[in-house]
């Protein structure tokens, strides 16, 4: 199913920077179930991390009860699917009622901060949840804008990896996977064939379309914004970038079309199924493993570059990626909010639910642990250390993903239907995107 833009909630970012919320509470308002005198209730959107929104639940529910019996402090769980979450999140910053505490795509932060809802993490607040050195660098890096009180604290480190099957590797003579983009498309014209695709995309994914454009992006000089923050998304650069990516589908014909539509992680259960012989994904193991997947079934390598290897010459092969934790401004609950984000934080909790979701810990002691030392989570971590870039942290981003992820949705959608991808067809799309963001 076709999902359109809500454009009124995604405009609220700007209208809400710099102003004040005037409705009244958060998730634990109105009905005096948790303040900082009887902290009894939170309410927690958590972001769906797992192959499912179920199997967060099974995952968090245990967590969230071991919470409650240490500290009389029930949380009420939503977890909430990506596709939904940033409309749902800023049609709360609209009208403060949104949740206690709550996950945010890192590269949110500074478009969430700027609204002035989420509650700065300032030097009292680290002191509450054991100190701002605890977390690693490159997650801090991306909680908000630079010089500022961070909006939110990290929760999970991610990057990108690319995940292929051994099978089907093997059966198309294909020895290593692809390290460059070229050999990717080599080989996938030997595994496009026979009703199976050699490479999964989200289509209509918005999000994820634009972490694929920013990291391609990267590697063509382009950044999609300027020093001063201003967009530039119709650059040579950014539109070779799209234009690279789209073409997996349009020219190359290695994606097949009825990935255009889609948004909820299907060309993963495709890649599970023996349908795909390769995808692009954050930590993808729990998902596979959901789907039935043997875990040495799939093997998993560094994102391809254009040439060489990443991280060579700082050639970006993936975005910092990861999941933030914040906490609205205008909780009642303040007291059991921070209490909630210490336990999250913990070095146990943090080992527990990032082992459990393949991602990596942004807590320095929880990352010695060594289940992070696997094959498929030591390459998401080398790829953080060595090749990873954050996207921009202006307060316009959430826009930004939005606008550029829907023109590239649109351009699969051409692509899928047999349409012309061209240089200035992709230009016109990233013009129109660049045209719908706020003038400052």
């Amino acid at each position: 199913m076709r999902r359109l833009r809500a454009v009124a909630a995604l405009a609220t970012v700007t209208a809400l920077t710099g102003a004040a919320l005037t409705a009244c509470g958060g998730g634990t308002s109105g009905g005096g179930e948790g303040s900082n005198a009887s902290p009894k209730t939170l309410t927690y959107w958590a972001s769906n991390q797992g192959p499912s929104v179920t199997a967060d639940k099974k995952i968090l529910t245990p967590e969230l009860k071991k919470f409650e019996e240490e500290t009389g402090i029930k949380v009420k769980l939503e977890v909430v699917p990506w596709s939904d979450l940033l409309n749902r999140i800023l049609a709360a910053t609209t009208s403060g009622q949104g949740p206690d505490v709550l996950n945010i795509g890192n590269t949110w932060s500074s478009s969430l901060q700027a609204s002035g809802a989420l509650l700065p993490w300032d030097a009292e607040n680290f002191k509450a949840i054991g100190g701002r050195d605890r977390f690693v660098d490159a997650a801090l890096g991306s909680t908000g804008a630079a010089g500022k009180d961070p909006a939110a604290v990290p929760l999970y480190s991610l990057s990108y990896a690319l995940y292929y099957n051994k099978a089907m590797f093997k059966e198309a003579g294909i020895s290593k996977p692809p390290a460059t983009w070229d050999e990717l498309v080599t080989a996938g014209k030997k595994l496009s064939k026979g009703g199976k695709w050699a490479l999964g995309a989200e289509g209509s994914n918005l999000v994820n379309n634009i972490h694929q454009a920013f990291a391609l992006g990267k590697q063509h000089g382009a950044d999609f914004f300027d020093a001063q923050g201003k967009p530039t998304f119709t650059s040579h650069g950014a539109v070779a970038a799209v234009k690279q990516y789209v073409d997996f589908m349009a020219k190359d014909k290695i994606i097949a079309p009825g990935n255009a539509e889609y948004a909820q992680n299907q060309s993963l259960r495709d890649f599970a199924k023996g349908k795909t012989a390769m995808v692009l994904w954050q930590a993808a193991a729990t998902t596979f493993a959901a789907q039935g997947m043997k875990p040495d079934e799939w093997g998993v390598a560094p994102v391809p570059v254009a040439s060489g290897k990443p991280g060579a010459e700082r050639q970006v092969n993936s975005m910092v990626a990861g999941i933030n934790m914040a906490v609205f401004k205008n909780t009642d609950n303040l007291d059991g909010a921070r209490k909630f984000v210490k336990f999250m934080t913990s070095d146990a909790e943090q080992a527990l639910l990032n082992k459990a979701y393949g991602s990596i810990p942004p807590v320095k002691t929880a990352q010695q642990d060594a289940a992070f030392d696997r094959a498929d989570t030591a390459v998401l971590r080398d790829t953080l250390r060595k090749s990873a870039a954050p996207l921009p942290q202006v307060p316009n981003e959430s826009q930004f993903e939005t606008t550029v992820g829907t023109a590239i949705k649109a351009l699969f959608a051409d692509a899928a239907a047999g349409r012309p991808v061209t240089t200035a067809s992709v230009t016109a799309e990233l013009n129109k995107a660049q045209q719908q963001m706020p003038k400052s």
